[in-house]
């Protein structure tokens, strides 16, 4: 089983747009062949978790560096991605409710029906890993996929497409110039879309979730450049909690619908029912809190207009 890791890709404060871009692509392919054996299995719910993640990662740098590269040249490759992520959306979905939200409450709930509940979704999940993840890692799209990428960003091949002024002014400039400016912009998306955000709006919450999800994601890629990024990363962290757990109850609900599609008896109804109820009340909870989870990352520090956070190549 490979080992999980989270050190980003080692772009440099020397290195132009286009170079880091080809950088972050090649270190998180590697990072996701490392993981192709694994994702076929859930004997280690981190194969497709990983295998997965990585993917999204990948497309959500293919987003950030939009303004540099056509899109006709990164398109194909981040409708692909979504395809990938899409074939392990259902497995991971099992994976977390049979690891996490069955178990979280299995001793909690004053029921009878955790055991047909869990049967009913082991069943789907031996089924979804055979005809959906294992499927598509042996189809030829994939293949096609895996060989063509990998060349893709080895040669830069973005550079030699049809660039307008702007995309090529953009994809030679200096990183740390292109970095402040993209950390900007998403933290201003963040707050326009968190500041009036009506909490019990599940549309809006989701919203704030994605945008929340991609500065994120930029922070971590610009983070070799800038000393304190994990730090601003990290009072992310109680915000992204509350908008994951969110997420989780939503992707729950409509998990059991198609689980208990005629299928189940009285006792695994009602226990469903009951866990709903249980995962909903946690995350009111702790939306309690959401206005101290606000507050802390829009007093975070912004380490990226920082002299003396710039961390210098060679050092």
């Amino acid at each position: 089983m490979p080992t999980k890791s989270k050190t980003p890709a080692p772009v440099t404060a020397n290195q132009s747009v286009s170079e880091a871009l080809a950088t972050i692509m090649r270190h998180n392919f590697e990072y996701l062949l490392q993981w192709e054996e694994a994702a076929r299995s859930w004997e280690d719910i981190e194969g497709v978790h990983q295998f997965r993640v990585t993917v999204r990662r990948m497309r959500s740098a293919l987003s950030l560096f939009r303004h540099a590269i056509p899109k006709a040249a990164g398109g194909h490759w981040s409708a692909e991605m979504r395809w990938i992520a899409g074939e392990l959306s259902l497995a991971r979905d099992l994976d977390v409710f049979i690891s996490e939200g069955l178990s979280s409450v299995a001793d909690e709930l004053p029921l009878s029906g955790c055991q047909g509940l869990l049967q009913l979704a082991e069943e789907c999940r031996a089924q979804t890993y055979q005809h959906q993840v294992c499927s598509m890692l042996d189809s030829e799209r994939y293949r096609r996929f895996r060989e063509g990428f990998a060349g893709w960003f080895d040669t830069k091949q973005w550079e030699s497409g049809e660039l307008n002024k702007k995309q090529a002014k953009v994809l030679f400039m200096n990183l740390v110039a292109f970095s402040r400016k993209r950390m900007d912009k998403q933290e201003r998306k963040v707050l326009a879309v968190g500041s009036n955000v009506n909490r019990h709006a599940h549309e809006e919450m989701h919203s704030l979730r994605i945008e929340c999800k991609k500065l994120r994601y930029a922070a971590e890629f610009f983070s070799p450049l800038f000393l304190g990024m994990d730090t601003f990363i990290s009072h992310m962290r109680g915000l992204q909690d509350l908008l994951g757990l969110m997420n989780d109850v939503a992707v729950m609900r409509q998990l059991l619908d198609e689980l208990l599609e005629n299928k189940a008896d009285h006792e695994t109804f009602v226990y469903a029912g009951g866990l709903i109820g249980w995962r909903t009340c946690d995350y009111r909870h702790m939306l309690n809190r959401f206005d101290s989870y606000w507050e802390e990352f829009v007093e975070a520090k912004h380490p990226w207009w920082k002299k003396s956070a710039l961390v210098q190549p060679g050092s």
